[in-house]
């Protein structure tokens, strides 16, 4: 059997194309070419039925390394906590106060395009601080 070396990570929101494109900015991703024969992805979204419309929305690591997002709109809301959440790697090599600032640049830049800020977690450790943040539909992450 071989190693399963792809994966995506599937998102339930209400607003994919919302959620979507705000990940794209946070994480330099971008939304993959429509499908063959389609000018652009609102022409697919319009040859679907009404009630296909706007459900669903993805993006992609330009590079190819990073896996692909993909956003599903579920009817219901999001009421408890995440089982599981991304971590965005921004103060990388970094320690104490440089680190930190890095962490808080990219935090504002976040809230910016809608993100909230949760929790600042300072630590002792050299890369043991975090921002826990909300995205633009409340879906916890962190930046690290």
């Amino acid at each position: 059997m071989s190693p399963i070396r792809q994966f995506q990570v599937t998102f339930d929101c209400a607003d994919p194309e919302r959620v979507a494109r705000f990940w794209c900015d946070v994480l330099g991703y971008v939304v993959p070419p429509p499908p063959e024969g389609f000018a652009d992805w609102d022409a697919f979204d319009r040859s679907l039925p009404v009630e296909r419309r706007g459900a669903s929305f993805a993006c992609v690591d330009p590079s190819g390394v990073g896996p692909r997002l993909y956003f599903q709109r579920v009817p219901e809301g999001r009421v408890v906590k995440n089982r599981v959440h991304l971590d965005v790697r921004v103060g990388t090599g970094l320690v104490g106060d440089e680190r930190l600032a890095v962490l808080r640049a990219e935090s504002e830049r976040l809230v910016a395009l809608g993100a909230v800020v949760v929790q600042v977690l300072v630590a002792d450790g050299e890369n043991e601080s975090c921002i826990a943040m909300r995205d633009v539909e409340g879906n916890e992450f962190c930046l690290d």
